[in-house]
């Protein structure tokens, strides 16, 4: 699969085969991909937590708000709940503010992990005191995002917006999830 394919696959999936378990060494790749990945002034504030165990992922899913444009849709039901998890937190010892580089880390994790047939989506919607609370993660680190992986188990159709159009993500009558994408005349200034 070339960059184009993957980048074009490598969308936000909300829904996974809970059953099949991420490792934690798979985890432990996807990490050591993004601590490669370039940092500003190369401070590499960004820390990670792994969270690949069945108890643990639970633990982890109440503090968690998904898809806020599907308004009768709370989140993945048990069954299509993520396999892993990876706790991304920055050390504000380091650097009070890494979101370019988590943003970097988290995409490269995510192109990754799609690339070894698993899907993933970043949340930013998240409970990050019950969190730091539940994980036991000192204060010094701060919680950038929680990036949410399984094997999909759902189609996510990526496509053309009309321009000047609506980008809203929806689920169609089939369950498909559809991603409008606005045209590129319209973000080429």
């Amino acid at each position: 699969m070339n960059l184009e394919e993957l980048v074009v696959k490598a969308r936000s999936f909300r829904r996974f085969a809970q059953s099949k378990r991420i490792q934690a060494a798979a985890l432990l790749d996807l990490v050591n991909l993004a601590r490669r990945t370039p940092s500003a002034g190369n401070r590499q504030p960004l820390r990670y937590v792994l969270v690949h165990e069945e108890s643990d992922c639970a633990r982890l899913f109440k503090h968690l708000r998904w898809a806020a444009a599907l308004k009768n849709w709370s989140g993945p039901a048990e069954g299509e709940r993520p396999a892993g998890y990876v706790i991304m937190v920055t050390d504000t010892e380091i650097n009070k503010n890494a979101d370019c580089d988590a943003g970097i880390a988290a995409q490269t994790m995510q192109l990754a992990a799609t690339e070894r047939g698993l899907r993933a989506c970043m949340l930013g919607a998240i409970d990050r005191p019950k969190i730091q609370a539940e994980f036991k993660i000192p204060k010094r680190y701060a919680i950038v995002l929680v990036l949410a992986l399984g094997v999909p188990a759902e189609t996510v159709v990526l496509e053309d917006a009309p321009s000047g159009g609506d980008v809203t993500y929806y689920r169609d009558a089939q369950d498909v999830h559809h991603v409008p994408k606005r045209p590129l005349k319209d973000i080429v200034l």
